[in-house]
């Protein structure tokens, strides 16, 4: 399915600025607001001594959030500050694993917000790690679609609130692929010809799934059979690979030494407004349905700021103007319908119905994570 390049009319051009320089600061701000109230650490911890801030926060200090690096923007932050002189400091993780083992050894307490994934939120409550929140605090979360009313990752949203969604999928450069990748077997039947010009997500739930989906079993199966076929088949494809890699690879892929990659599609979308010769698939045998969420952890130092980030964000107009920005698709039913058509309508951010019904979510798989794990370690040190 190729992507649908509606987003690039003259009625939608801001998306034009890519995630990578969207970092670097040249997307276009936010009405009426400053970069200088949010800090951003994008590898530093809480204490980092470069950050700078022309603000200070409310009474108990600021609101440190540990996050992705797509899921927030100065601007937001800066209008955030404004109307609650909560000063925002942001830190930067590229995988849920990374994030996590910071967290275990002590190096997260400085955090009140987090942005775990859906798998990962499950995780963190076995570990006694996420603060069950107080709905009655929260303002709009009675506003999820359906399927984040009650996800089966956390029951109730008790302990998260339902933030981003997106697919998995396959990126690829239109004028250097031999071909049309339709289905992740493509990755397999073309490793000669592909021979180091392919990456796969540096996540282990994603490109594992990925692996068992192409083998037509579940992205989220418990099967020790399975899923050491699913590893096998991985040890086949390795000596193909350019590396393992969740981000970064943009420049390598426009510039033609790599073909392929595997991508999310909040990233994905980004490279295919950059570059008209990028293409975005949802492979034919399916692939993930992913959920990015907000919590507060039990160590939290400013609970109340918490809540209200939560809150900002929960606002229709704000999720409306972070997901025009940013190029995930929200959860919030009332933010949707604020959406243009053409934005609305791009299938590449919001697939349609038949798309999603051979997608999975990402789901808790109990005792089998220390089998993933296990053989996750094996294909990535060996």
């Amino acid at each position: 399915m190729p992507r649908k390049r509606s987003l690039l009319s003259s009625s939608s051009h801001h998306f034009g600025s890519t995630r990578r320089r969207f970092l670097q600061g040249s997307a276009a701000a936010l009405a009426g607001v400053t970069l200088s109230n949010c800090r951003r650490n994008l590898t530093s911890g809480p204490g980092a001594e470069e950050s700078t801030s022309a603000t200070t926060g409310g009474s108990d200090g600021p609101l440190r959030i540990y996050t992705w690096a797509d899921y927030t923007s100065d601007e937001l932050a800066a209008q955030f500050t404004e109307r609650t002189g909560i000063e925002v400091v942001i830190d930067i993780y590229d995988s849920n694993e990374t994030m996590l083992a910071k967290m275990q050894a002590g190096g997260g307490d400085g955090y009140s917000i987090i942005y775990p994934s859906d798998y990962m939120v499950q995780q963190m409550l076995e570990l006694e790690m996420l603060t069950e929140l107080d709905q009655d605090r929260l303002q709009g979360l009675e506003n999820m679609l359906n399927q984040w009313q009650d996800p089966v990752y956390d029951s109730g949203n008790a302990h998260s609130v339902p933030f981003s969604w997106g697919t998995t999928g396959l990126l690829y450069n239109t004028e250097v692929v031999s071909g049309t990748p339709e289905d992740w077997d493509y990755l397999w039947e073309n490793q000669s010809s592909l021979a180091r010009q392919i990456t796969l997500l540096d996540d282990v739930r994603e490109t594992m799934g990925a692996t068992l989906k192409s083998l037509g079993y579940s992205y989220n199966s418990t099967d020790p059979a399975e899923i050491e076929e699913a590893y096998e088949r991985l040890v086949e494809i390795k000596p193909a690979l350019a590396s393992f890699m969740s981000f970064g690879y943009e420049d390598a892929l426009f510039g033609g030494d790599l073909t392929v990659v595997m991508a999310y599609s909040v990233d994905a979308i980004s490279a295919t407004i950059e570059d008209d010769r990028m293409e975005y698939i949802v492979p034919a045998s399916g692939s993930s349905v992913w959920t990015d969420t907000m919590v507060i952890p039990t160590s939290a130092p400013n609970v109340d700021a918490a809540y209200e980030w939560m809150n900002f964000m929960l606002e229709p107009e704000v999720s409306t103007s972070a997901v025009e920005s940013l190029f995930f698709a929200t959860p919030n039913a009332v933010s949707l319908d604020l959406l243009s058509d053409e934005v609305r309508n791009n299938e590449d951010l919001f697939p349609s119905d038949e798309v999603l019904a051979r997608c999975e979510g990402i789901a808790p798989i109990g005792d089998a994570t220390d089998l993933y794990d296990e053989y996750w370690t094996r294909l990535t040190s060996a």
